[in-house]
């Protein structure tokens, strides 16, 4: 219950609690909140078994979404796209084009190196795209 709620937060609670009912009244409303609090998580419980003891096996197929809308509430959508496009390949190394990542770029190490390009010889022409200009 208390994911969201930092130790500063509830120190103010406490402090705004002992200025609004003073330190006579603080431990009994504190008291009843934990009451209050632990009767809810036990009316919860009890509703959470009558529903699997009366669904069965339904219930365990209903509880699969959930739980999958659960860990849409983690979804950091920039490590998703970061992790689709620059993971390296599988563990065999294999893909459609060989060396090449999902997103298709070569894997490190895998493309033509500054090496391998040669320059340009007096006279010779640059090679011409068509489409790119």
């Amino acid at each position: 219950m208390f994911d969201s709620i930092g130790w500063v937060e509830l120190l103010i609670i406490i402090v705004a609690g002992l200025f609004i009912l003073g330190p006579e009244r603080l431990p009994s409303a504190a008291a009843w909140v934990g009451r209050t609090i632990r009767q809810v998580r036990e009316y919860a419980t009890g509703a959470r078994d009558q529903l699997k003891q009366e669904m069965g096996p339904e219930f365990e197929s209903l509880r699969k979404p959930l739980e999958d809308l659960r860990e849409l509430r983690n979804f950091d959508p920039k490590r998703a796209i970061t992790k689709h496009l620059w993971d390296d390949l599988p563990s065999n190394g294999t893909s459609s084009s060989e060396g090449a990542k999902p997103n298709g770029y070569p894997a490190a190490g895998q493309g033509p190196s500054v090496a391998q390009e040669r320059p340009l010889q007096h006279g010779e022409r640059p090679p011409y795209d068509p489409d790119a200009t």
